[in-house]
């Protein structure tokens, strides 16, 4: 997506100076059109100033951050919104305010939704325009890190249960994120081990003790493990 500034100055270098601070880009990132070039007029008379068109695209995380702060402005809250590069080859828009919560719902649902839609706002392209795929994170009110932390926690927990009453678990239905954050901290614990069943929405993790699994069961538990995964 392209947008397209207009500037008027004295002179096009000027008009062109002027266009470069207020987008604060390079140069090589902005397609100038001199629409009118600049007059210097007999005494002052006839004088004109010199108009300027700069075309500049817009990055997918700038579209991203601006449809969350539309989200908030619309639900009317202050909130403090912000973008930066992440650990992942993504951008995290960090959420931080009160009320902020409204924007998490039960168990991240919301927020989940949001970043999901956030990241179609990001790569829409119109037609015939060609940019790199950018992944968005949103994370509200650090929520990511104490969900993750949360459920290792689970996952630790229920696998002790696990190894003491020699029963399997099953957890609530979670998203793949969430899954392999308990497939993750699982495979530390000795004795135990996980798989996923269900599908779509209704999608589980399993506890269950290694030895009770037999060959039959291995290759039914990895087929879902491998669907975890993707």
């Amino acid at each position: 997506m392209r947008k397209e500034l207009i500037i008027t100055a004295k002179t096009v270098d000027e008009a062109k100076a002027e266009a470069l601070r207020q987008l604060g880009l390079p140069e090589e990132e902005v397609e100038f059109t001199v629409l009118e070039e600049g007059k210097k007029g007999f005494l002052g008379i006839g004088a004109a100033d010199a108009k300027v068109s700069a075309s500049y695209a817009i990055k997918g995380s700038d579209l991203a951050l601006e449809f969350i702060k539309k989200i908030a402005a619309d639900m009317e809250l202050d909130l403090v919104i912000k973008a930066k590069p992440g650990n992942n080859d993504d951008t995290v828009i960090t959420v931080e305010g009160e009320g902020a919560g409204l924007l998490i719902g039960h168990h991240g649902e919301t927020l989940d939704s949001l970043q999901y839609l956030a990241n179609l706002v990001a790569n829409k392209k119109t037609k015939g325009e060609k940019r790199e795929y950018t992944r968005i994170t949103l994370d509200i009110e650090n929520y990511r890190n104490k969900r993750e932390d949360a459920l290792r926690a689970l996952a630790r927990r229920m696998a002790n249960k696990v190894l003491k009453g020699k029963r399997s678990v099953m957890l609530e239905p979670m998203n793949p994120y969430e899954r392999r954050i308990i497939h993750s901290e699982v495979q530390s614990i000795e004795g135990v081990s996980t798989n996923s069943i269900g599908a779509d929405d209704n999608r589980r993790v399993v506890i269950f003790l290694e030895e009770d699994v037999t060959v039959e069961e291995e290759s039914f538990f990895e087929d879902f493990a491998a669907e975890d995964q993707q």
